[in-house]
């Protein structure tokens, strides 16, 4: 009879079914001096691990492919170059884009200097390549139009620049391949990464096809566009407008969220499998990934590419590729054409070379709706070796896969020595320990996370992201050891612990196969990875089994072990990587209502629980873990602590490594009119934006009046909180300055004013005309409804705060901005609200030129401390009740 006590105990079968066989065993009976006496139980420390063994071979294990990742990462080729694309010209024409500093939509630089520059070079281009089989026509297309990505959102451009280069056998071409990039550039950044080095690409690209000897099967357009830092409106006006856009069947879109490095195919399709396997078959020097994709396409990162405009609005299936790396100095004046190796020009030359070559001489291109079917799962192995199969036959492998899982666990769950179901009870209790312990380590590093950042200490990792790791990291595998020494001390008495381990072997086991069967259920590719994760460790232990049940745990056998886990967790650890590289710098710029340290922590978490998962049963393996969970707990406390006294600052201008702190400054004048017309008031400041968590936390101490007195409060009721708003931000800073003076002010008209009969709407229709970059914020009172518009598919959509806002880009010799809606007036007037049915605010942002800066302005930049880069500019706001 078992005797009643509170500590539940596992007496598990394998005791029962290995009883012989351990009685066989010569370690079961002898010991270290002999055998002299059989003992009445198997000594359990001759079958545990080291503690000091263990620990370390993980270290190795963990750090030795952490390098192999790096490593792939610093080979930007493999192999030799075939020397048809030429990276010493593409530099020269990335230095010469660059020259002219940044490229705003509408600036003489973007529109006049950098346009005659490419069509100086294609025309070069065409010259050379006259007296072979191809054609190159050339086409400079200003486009005016509008469109809507979301709700309450209208994008409208007027004349801005597109150059569209078809090149094509001489006889002609019916269906043509497209290749996109942006020469325009953010304000303030000389633009090199995003995307003036993809431009350059392109045009060596251009110049090595137009030079083949071998006519091309089809025609490629090459569309260098001038206009994606503003919405992506240039490739929104070719892809509607241009007459060749009807024959074009796919595309390439060349980006970057980063400076240099790799270019990484970060989405492709929709569907449309032949262009990944184009991909997998011409790329020289692959680098891609489907969970990228997947990611990317959940809306998580907070941008977009020319992919989404050609994907919604065309409805034709491309490839984006995109630098990743270094997204700390993207869209800063860091992003320099020196920052660019040569090597990262001559792999993505490479790459784009040959995947463009082999798309226009496919049978694909010609008909592609009859190969449109289907999704890819894709992925390289340290940019080594590309693999991609169809999307259906990742299901059956990872059903498969799932099903041989369950039939190793269904195979000791049916052993005789199962009575009562033992094991599926123990099985049970032990996934809830596992899970339990996710949701305590999560929990826990989530409140550290919050008390930094109560601290002040908040973004102490974004300039060496390794801090984050010792202090987050250690935190979240203390906890986890710890509970799981918690949990292996319950089982001490009259246990073994090898059978111990295998349960918790087995629970990883059933936890990963559970990812993998719900992913694939719905669909979703990077449902390989969990597949990997199955896979491989469940073989490896089917060939250790053996060795595991006579031996026990030792050194050979956990070498075998890591061995076994390598491929999947070299390939895990890169795609590790890649979420840290683009999430970091995200973080940087993600505004001030987003606690970075808690979304920073919780992936290093994740990290970890993943990570560990293979490796958790070794806990109950180990002899001891009070020396792991001591050193764990002085690295975390080490670290608290000197993070806490603020040893770590999160910025730096070192030309080396730059990280700087991004903040947005506008010198500012608004003015607010009543219904009658007549100017009620008027102020002006510099309206500052942090565009990262810690606010004006680390500039106060050095520019004092900028501090939480001068905080910007929202005014509910004028039109986005009665200011020009260039990108949203929840805290915000306003300094009184003097009146600015631009001297091509903002004028704004009401032509007319008409109430329809048959509806009873008001049509107003208005007249403005300004600089090249404008927004027009409409708010209806209480009670009024927008019904027409002349934006877009005509039909308003607001947003959830019943705003509308239009983003108006224009670039040279633009006419008037023209523009009406109509409104259904309120029933009654609120006696809470507003006066009139609208409020009508126009803001004006001055981005370049001599009404870029004012005295005032460029006093407040001097100020600034060099790890920070204040992006400014001059900008008006007018808001008018209707």
């Amino acid at each position: 009879m078992e005797s009643s006590t509170t500590i539940r105990r596992i007496k598990s079968y394998w005791t029962q079914n290995n009883v012989s066989e351990r009685n066989n065993d010569p370690e079961d009976q002898c010991g270290t001096n002999g055998c002299s006496a059989v003992k009445k139980k198997p000594e359990v420390s001759l079958y545990l691990l080291h503690e000091g063994v263990g620990v370390a071979l993980v270290i190795v294990f963990i750090l030795v492919l952490w390098g192999l990742v790096h490593l792939s990462l610093k080979q930007f080729a493999i192999g030799k170059s075939t020397g048809e694309f030429n990276a010493v010209r593409a530099r020269k024409h990335l230095e010469r884009i660059t020259s002219v500093g940044p490229r705003p939509v509408g600036s003489r630089e973007n529109e006049v200097l950098t346009v005659n520059f490419l069509l100086e070079q294609i025309e070069h281009i065409k010259a050379e390549s006259a007296s072979g089989p191809h054609s190159v026509t050339v086409d400079v297309q200003r486009p005016t139009g509008s469109f809507s990505t979301q709700r309450g959102f209208i994008s409208y451009y007027d004349k801005v620049s597109n150059i569209a280069v078809r090149l094509e056998p001489k006889a002609g071409a019916q269906h043509l391949m497209l290749a996109n990039c942006h020469f325009d550039s953010v304000a303030n950044s000389p633009g090199a990464s995003d995307d003036a080095v993809s431009c350059a690409v392109m045009l060596e690209v251009l110049h090595s096809l137009a030079n083949l000897s071998t006519p091309l099967r089809h025609g490629v357009v090459f569309l260098f566009n001038g206009a994606e830092e503003t919405m992506m409106q240039a490739s929104h006006g070719f892809i509607t407008q241009h007459p060749w856009a009807k024959q074009v069947r796919a595309f390439i879109n060349l980006e970057a969220a980063g400076v240099g490095g790799k270019e990484l195919v970060f989405q492709t399709g929709p569907e449309n499998p032949w262009l990944i396997q184009a991909y997998v078959h011409a790329a020289k020097h692959p680098f891609a990934s489907v969970v990228g994709q997947e990611i990317f396409q959940s809306g998580l990162i907070p941008s977009d590419t020319d992919f989404r405009i050609y994907r919604d609005f065309g409805n034709i299936p491309g490839i984006d590729l995109a630098f990743i790396e270094n997204g700390f100095i993207y869209h800063t004046k860091y992003d320099s054409p020196d920052r660019i190796p040569r090597d990262s020009i001559q792999r993505a030359g490479d790459n784009i070379l040959a995947v463009l070559k082999h798309l226009v001489m496919s049978k694909e291109l010609a008909d592609s709706s009859e190969y449109s079917h289907g999704n890819m799962v894709f992925f390289d192995l340290l940019g080594m070796v590309m693999v991609a199969y169809p999307a259906r036959v990742g299901t059956i492998i990872n059903y498969m896969t799932a099903m041989a899982t369950f039939l190793y666990l269904f195979k000791k769950s049916s052993h005789p020595s199962n009575v009562g179901g033992r094991y599926v009870k123990e099985l049970a209790y032990a996934t809830v320990v596992v899970i339990l312990s996710w949701f305590v380590t999560l929990l826990t590093v989530v409140i550290i996370a919050f008390v930094v950042s109560l601290m002040g200490r908040s973004m102490f990792w974004y300039n060496d992201f390794y801090t984050c790791i010792f202090m987050y990291g250690s935190a979240a595998t203390g906890t986890m050891v710890l509970i799981h020494t918690l949990s292996k001390n319950l089982y001490n008495e009259g246990v073994r612990r090898l059978e111990l381990g295998e349960l918790y072997f087995d629970v990883s086991l059933l936890l990963w196969c559970g990812a993998l069967v719900y992913l694939t259920a719905n669909g979703i590719c990077s449902a390989y990875v969990p597949m990997l994760m199955v896979a491989f460790p469940l073989v490896t232990k089917l060939l250790l089994a053996r060795k595991f049940k006579l031996r026990g745990v030792s050194v050979k056998y956990y070498v075998l072990y890591q061995l076994g886990l390598a491929l999947p967790y070299v390939h895990f650890m890169f795609l590790i990587w890649v979420v840290f590289e683009i999430f970091t710098p995200i973080l940087g710029r993600s505004g001030t209502a987003i606690h970075p340290d808690v979304v920073l922590a919780t992936l290093v978490t994740l990290t970890i629980l993943f990570l560990s998962s293979f490796f958790l049963h070794f806990i109950y393996l180990a002899r001891s873990t009070k020396w792991l969970l001591s050193g764990l707990g002085t690295v975390f406390t080490v670290f608290l602590l000197l993070v806490s006294c603020g040893l770590f600052f999160p910025y730096t201008a070192d030309p080396s490594g730059p990280r700087p702190k991004r903040v947005f400054i506008q010198h500012t004048t608004r003015t607010f009119h009543g219904l009658d017309g007549q100017v009620e008031s008027r102020d002006s400041g510099l309206w500052i934006n942090s565009l990262d968590y810690t606010g004006m936390q680390h500039i106060t101490p050095i520019i004092p009046e900028i501090n939480d007195t001068i905080k910007a409060n929202c005014q509910e009721d004028m039109p986005f909180c009665g200011y020009p708003w260039f990108k949203s931000v929840k805290d915000n800073w306003y300094l009184p300055a003097p009146e600015v003076f631009p001297k091509s002010p903002v004028e704004f008209q009401l032509l007319s004013k008409d109430k329809t009969t048959k509806w009873g709407t008001v049509k107003m229709t208005f007249e403005v005309k300004g600089p090249s970059h404008m927004s027009l914020y409409l708010m209806l009172h209480r009670g009024a409804s927008l019904s027409s518009w002349s934006f877009g598919d005509s039909t308003p959509h607001f947003n959830l705060a019943g705003e509308y806002l239009i983003f108006y880009t224009h670039g040279l010799d633009a006419p008037a901005w023209n523009f009406w809606f109509e409104i259904q007036p309120p029933r009654e007037e609120d006696p809470l609200g507003p006066e009139g049915m609208i409020s009508v605010a126009i803001s004006s942002n001055y981005c370049f030129g001599e009404d870029q800066r004012t005295v005032q302005l460029d006093d407040m930049l001097q100020r600034f401390p060099k790890w920070a880069f204040p992006s400014s500019w001059v900008s008006t706001y007018h808001m008018y009740r209707y």
